[in-house]
């Protein structure tokens, strides 16, 4: 189980790192007065210069690309570090499944939507390459391999303490049951009472609401007798 929890380790550091990869590869095309230009997820989302029948522009930024760089990066950086403290192993599946159902929204929704064209020319095409839904397809696959090594390691973890801890579906479990048993401890009100003290509530508010309206008419006339002073 050790080896196999090892191997799952490496395998979320070798998606974290390959979804970062497929980050500088081409990603979409960009048909800008009848030439095409060719853009990986990284200039998109950080923005970049390109150069289009020999002049130069400057790209803006795609935030939603940008978005899935950066939470791609600090996942495959949890990732990684987990060897040195298990508490980030935790943040990497969170940040991964993040990662990965914001790019599959991106790379199955029309490239208009997500990649800032500014300030092309005379743009009449967008379209992803082929490779662009390789992006969300790697993310996915660091994402079950980073939850498959928090499990088995905190699996592990608590049948080395022998029943000290327990695991993370336990503690789910528990959570759970404690809250329907909470739940069962409830005493809901009657009809009456819910009308009663829907009443008394709204009694209060109109109580309030007068109030502090004497109060901001009375420091209205108050402001306006000085400053007509």
């Amino acid at each position: 189980m050790k080896t196999i929890n090892r191997i799952v380790q490496i395998l979320a550091i070798v998606f974290g790192l390959g979804a970062l990869i497929l980050f500088f590869v081409p990603f979409a095309t960009v048909t800008s007065g009848g030439n095409d230009v060719s853009f990986v997820a990284a200039q998109l989302g950080f923005g970049s210069k390109v150069t289009v029948s020999e002049t130069v522009y400057d790209m803006a930024k795609s935030a939603d690309i940008l978005f899935c760089f950066l939470t791609t990066a600090i996942s495959a950086v949890m990732s990684a570090f987990s060897f040195k403290s298990k508490s980030l192993r935790y943040s990497a599946p969170v940040f991964g499944i993040i990662s990965a159902v914001y790019m599959l929204v991106i790379t199955v929704s029309s490239p208009w939507k997500f990649v800032d064209k500014r300030p092309l020319p005379q743009v009449t095409s967008i379209v992803y390459s082929k490779l662009a839904i390789l992006l969300p397809i790697v993310l996915f696959a660091f994402t079950i391999s980073a939850a498959a090594y928090l499990l088995i390691d905190d699996y592990l973890e608590a049948k080395a303490s022998k029943g000290e801890k327990k695991t993370i579906c336990q503690r789910i479990a528990l959570f759970f049951r404690d809250n329907k048993s909470e739940i069962k401890k409830i005493v809901w009100p009657g009809f009456r009472d819910v009308v009663k003290n829907t009443v008394i509530v709204l009694i209060m508010c109109l109580i309030v609401g007068a109030l502090i309206w004497i109060v901001d008419f009375g420091l209205g006339r108050l402001l306006g007798l000085i400053l007509g002073a």
